[in-house]
């Protein structure tokens, strides 16, 4: 426990980790359970994490990871405050997704799958939120902002950079 501690988080986190494992270890088919909230307690599942989990249900490190790397839910880098997701589903791919993440990623000065140094943002991509009408989509965290154009991208992220001040 001491290494993820180290690695990866605080104290109270890898006793929340400890904790769950302990608890669930029992069940069977309990990995995606014990993923699950240990990416809520990290915000996502480092190697150290990893290697805490398949220690404590007594299985390798490549079984975890394996998990982890085939399910989109679990990330291995660490998440923004502010997730900024942009749609690439049909819809908004043909209205010009491409050019919204093309600025989103030029404004925050990370590719898609990072997170900024400070933690603020993180950006990624999807396949479709199911807002084709107000096509072309970007979420943040959970605020949808529809019929984009790369010229609105900066002000709606200022607001975001506003928030985090107050």
């Amino acid at each position: 426990m001491k290494e993820c501690e180290a690695a990866c988080g605080t104290a109270e986190q890898a006793e929340k980790l400890k904790a769950v494992i302990e608890e669930s270890r029992s069940t069977p088919g309990c990995l995606m359970h014990i993923l699950q909230e240990a990416q809520g307690i990290y915000g996502y599942l480092p190697l150290p994490v990893q290697k805490t989990i398949a220690e404590g249900l007594g299985i390798s490190l490549a079984e975890v990871y394996g998990v982890v790397t085939f399910y989109s839910q679990f990330s291995l880098k660490p998440k923004g405050k502010y997730r900024v997701s942009v749609c690439l589903g049909t819809a908004c791919y043909v209205k010009g997704s491409d050019k919204i993440l093309a600025e989103v990623e030029k404004e925050l000065g990370i590719k898609c799958g990072e997170c900024t140094e400070d933690g603020l943002f993180s950006i990624d991509s999807c396949r479709c939120v199911g807002a084709c009408g107000l096509a072309p989509v970007l979420m943040i965290n959970e605020d949808v902002h529809g019929k984009l154009t790369p010229e609105m991208v900066k002000g709606i992220l200022d607001k975001y950079r506003e928030e985090a001040k107050a």
